[in-house]
Order: structure tokens, then C-alpha cells, then sequence
């Protein structure tokens, strides 16, 4: 029998949703908590969605969510996570800051999941405060918040606030909650009712593809892994092929071997998409003008940009930023909603 009087209080999420977040992220803090309550036998974890509004918000997947309150009426809360698009922002800046500055006061912790880390950020809360962000956002984030470290971890906790990098690795912090709260062996058995084996520590590297491949950059060879982090290195200053050869220890030639034979194509093609890859980050979560941008990846006129981005992704920067809400962008351009 567990006795009320040492038994602590549950600990209470807040999960704060904004028109257009990604589902997952929302089911990634909740079913895990459940579970554990319900195989401690006892209310461990409570858990409420928030919104700025009352009324419904829809997801990405246009599910509409009915939120528990609003972000006004918050009151006892030991975390609140923000989960939204990049482009979220809150329709009352003023008057959602200072409910936040209230939850703080009250010792509540901040955060944010995925693309919520934007909404966060521009509360102006958070100031230099290092920030987990995804690297799908990376290059948006940097643009818009040159200020803040954005850190590359699948979570980071620093300060007060608690960032996300995606849905997953909100999996793996409601996994270490349950482990502080209820113990190891409640924690190993939700991993495994939901068979999530493997759990990631925050400090962890966040996986990131290989372009056009299934692969992830840790499954590639040790001289192509690290021509990669040099071509990332150099992507508004571009460096010639022969130089990056030269400083992984291997020829020209023998590095477009390994290239070949792990991502299925050249370094100096892999090398570009690399930049158009950054350069749509830019075009579809920041406003920064497309001769900005053509710059910022390296180009020193935008002809050759606009070319380059045309035959990579099919249309010009300008439709591609107005069509972004249009449509699901597919293939291996992996944009998390």
C-alpha cells in the first residue's frame, strides 16, 4: 500500500501546441508518461495541452486538438514544452511573455520540441541561453538568432530551459523523467512496451542523413565522414575539391572513389547539394531575401544559385517559399513539419 504522506506530488507537463505542430511530437511526451502510471500503479505524471486560445488547433496533419487551457489560465506546471512550425509566433506576444515570466517565477521549466524552439526564442526569453535545434532548422535557426548557441545534441539542458531537437528524443526525456521519478525498472519496461530499445542519453549527436542515401553519416567511411564536416565548414566560403583531399590524407581521386562508393555520387555533387540543402532551409523557415541567401551558401552572383536551386529542387527559391505550406516536400529533403 503506498503511503499518501511520502509519496511526492506528480510531477505536471504542460505540452504548448501552436497551429501546425507535428503530432508525434505531442504523443511522444504523452504515451510514455501514461504508460508509466499506469504500470506504477499510481498518478506519477499529469499532463495538459496548451494553447495561446481556447478554441481548437489544428496539427500538421489537420487533427484538430482541443486544448486542456489556455496559456493565461496556466498556473502549476513543472515543465511546458512548445511544439510548433518554425514559423509559429505567439498573436499576443506581450501578454503570452509575461504568462510565461509567471510560470517561471513559479519555478516551471521552459522548453520546446523540434520547430517550437523558434516560438521559444523569439519570446526573447531565452537570450543567449544555448538551444538544442534540429538540423533540418540549423541554418534558419543561425539566421534569425545569430546570438544563440545552437547546439547540436539530441537535447539540451541548460539554464532553465529544456530543448528538443524532434519526437523521438522527447521519447527519450519522458524516458529519463520516468527514470528519476519512478525508477529504472518502470522506466525499462515502458521502453519496451512501446519497443524503444535504445535510449539516448541529451548529450547524444543528433543522426543526420547521407543525401540520397538511407545511411547516416556515423556508417560512413572515416576519409568521407570528415570531407563532409569540411564541406560543412566551408559552406559560405565553397573550398576546392583537391583541398579537402589534402587535408583528410587521401588524392583527389581516391576521395571521389570513397564518395562513389558510399553516397553514390561525386564529392563535388554531393558538396553542392550539401549548399542547396542550406540554402532551402533559408528560403522556406527564414525571410531572408534569395540574393541574401545565394551569398550565404557560397555564390557570388545569383545566377548560378538560381540555376543550381531550379535543377535541384524543381522550381525557383520565390515559388518554393510560397508553395511551402502547400504541400508535403518529399523525397530526401527531410523537413520536419
Amino acid at each position: 500500500m503506498i503511503d499518501a504522506k511520502t509519496t511526492p506530488p506528480p510531477l505536471t507537463l504542460g505540452i504548448l501546441v501552436f497551429p501546425g505542430f507535428p503530432m508525434a511530437c505531442l504523443t511522444s511526451c504523452i504515451e510514455p508518461l501514461r504508460a508509466a502510471n499506469e504500470i506504477s500503479g499510481r498518478e506519477a505524471f499529469q499532463w495538459k495541452v496548451v494553447a495561446e486560445d481556447a478554441g481548437p488547433v489544428v496539427s500538421s496533419a489537420g487533427v484538430s486538438f482541443a486544448p486542456d487551457c489556455t496559456l493565461s489560465d496556466t498556473t502549476e506546471l513543472d515543465l511546458l514544452l512548445f511544439t510548433a512550425s518554425p514559423s509559429a509566433r505567439f498573436t499576443e506576444p506581450s501578454r503570452a511573455n509575461a504568462a510565461l515570466q509567471r510560470l517561471q517565477r513559479r519555478k516551471a521549466r521552459l522548453g520546446a520540441i523540434s520547430g517550437g524552439v523558434f516560438a521559444l526564442a523569439r519570446t526573447g526569453l531565452t537570450r543567449e541561453n544555448p538551444l538544442s535545434v534540429h538540423w533540418c532548422y540549423e541554418a534558419a535557426f543561425h539566421a534569425e538568432f545569430p546570438e544563440i548557441p545552437a547546439q547540436s545534441t539530441v537535447i539540451c539542458e541548460q539554464g532553465d530551459y529544456t530543448t528538443i531537437s524532434g519526437a523521438s528524443a522527447a521519447f527519450d526525456h519522458m524516458l529519463t523523467l520516468i527514470e528519476t521519478h519512478l525508477g529504472g525498472d518502470i522506466m525499462a519496461e515502458v521502453a519496451c512496451w512501446f519497443q524503444h530499445p535504445y535510449i539516448r542519453s541529451a548529450a547524444a549527436a543528433q543522426k543526420t542523413p547521407v543525401h540520397d542515401t538511407a545511411k547516416s553519416q556515423n556508417l560512413l567511411p572515416k576519409q568521407v565522414a570528415r570531407a563532409i564536416e569540411h564541406f560543412a565548414e566551408h559552406i559560405e566560403s565553397p573550398i576546392q575539391i583537391s583541398k579537402v583531399a589534402e587535408a583528410v590524407g587521401v588524392s583527389t581521386r581516391s576521395l571521389e572513389r570513397s564518395f562513389k562508393q558510399a553516397t553514390g555520387q561525386g564529392p563535388l555533387k554531393y558538396y553542392r547539394k550539401m549548399r542547396m540543402k542550406q540554402a532551402r532551409q533559408l528560403v522556406l523557415y527564414s525571410n531572408t531575401p534569395v540574393t541574401e541567401i545565394a551569398f550565404m551558401v557560397g555564390y557570388a552572383t545569383p545566377g548560378a544559385f538560381l540555376r543550381h536551386y531550379r535543377e535541384s529542387f524543381g522550381m525557383t527559391p520565390i515559388a518554393d517559399r510560397r508553395a511551402k505550406n502547400s504541400m508535403r516536400v518529399k523525397g530526401s529533403d527531410a523537413l520536419p513539419s
